[in-house]
């Protein structure tokens, strides 16, 4: 058997949305890794999901994830779907409640010894996981580019020397501006690419939302600021950040160039910010979309 190409890792949870203005979008599929496995379907591609499922997925939202992800490896546990309340304020920062008693059997499942042997060699792995995990993940995938990107309860100032120890491990990994942050205790975005450099990260993409990411990489002093793609209306950012890691870690494998594979992740975050709940790579003129976006990035920022 050939070895898969992509495998995301991570958990799917229902979202029950609510804005600032007090408007609501309820039982919406969500989950970091089913917004990461969307942003790797921006380009082509449908990914492995090793991640897991309750008794009462709603059948719509089960057959989106057949159609759009490889659901072999899925884990099927005897309890409800883990659900939650992802509320958002006006600056941006979201709260995310559990409706479910359960949350703790899907944050964990699958753990690094559940991965079957016919997936530990794949090419390419996102990890959305603690530090602990993501260290155990590497053993198994030992010849895989693997994408951290580190859980948002995990970035806390006393997880900074965790931390420390898992960032030389990881190909790529990608935390967003807030939460790198707080585990450092700066604000300033080049100040926390230079913490995470010389803490061994071989490869970061800092993702800050509207203003885009700001990428580096070990061996290369100049930083790389990437715009965020324009698009006509934002309609809801959850997942955007996910679905970066997604296009990022395809860029990354497919040119190995640190520009270019943050135009990717723009690109895919650019699709999940247009729809609630997870992007839809199959609408009408996708393709030529996507094609126009990534050839504006290459305008914004010359190679």
């Amino acid at each position: 058997m050939s070895p898969l190409e992509y495998v995301c890792i991570g958990s799917i949870i229902i979202d029950d949305i609510v804005y600032p203005d007090g408007r609501t979008d309820m039982a919406v599929l969500g989950g970091g890794v089913t917004h990461c496995a969307a942003g790797v379907t921006v380009w082509d591609i449908r990914p492995t999901v090793l991640a897991s499922i309750g008794t009462d997925l709603p059948p719509q939202i089960l057959a989106r994830l057949e159609r759009d992800f490889d659901l072999t490896y899925i884990r099927h546990l005897d309890l409800p779907q883990i659900r939650a309340w992802q509320v958002f304020e006006w600056d941006g920062r979201r709260s995310e409640i559990f409706r479910v008693e359960d949350t703790h059997s899907f944050l964990i499942d699958p753990l690094p010894d559940d991965v079957p042997e016919e997936t530990r060699d794949a090419r390419a792995v996102t990890v959305l996981r603690y530090a602990d995990d993501f260290l155990r993940f590497r053993e198994v995938f030992k010849d895989a580019t693997i994408l951290w990107e580190p859980d948002q309860y995990f970035m806390v100032p006393e997880n900074l020397p965790a931390l420390k120890e898992a960032l030389p491990k990881a190909d790529l990994v990608s935390p967003n501006l807030l939460e790198a942050g707080l585990i450092y205790g700066e604000k300033d975005p080049q100040t926390i690419l230079h913490h995470m450099l010389e803490d061994g990260a071989q490869v970061v993409a800092l993702r800050m939302g509207e203003l885009g990411s700001l990428v580096a990489q070990q061996g290369i002093t100049e930083f790389l600021h990437i715009p965020a793609v324009p698009v006509p209306k934002v309609v809801d950012v959850t997942g955007a950040g996910n679905a970066f890691c997604g296009g990022f870690l395809v860029g990354w494998q497919r040119t190995h160039d640190l520009r270019m594979a943050s135009f990717y992740g723009a690109v895919s975050s650019s699709f999940a910010i247009e729809t609630v709940g997870v992007l839809d790579a199959t609408i009408p003129n996708f393709a030529e979309t996507r094609d126009a976006r990534l050839a504006w990035l290459e305008t914004q920022v010359p190679g």
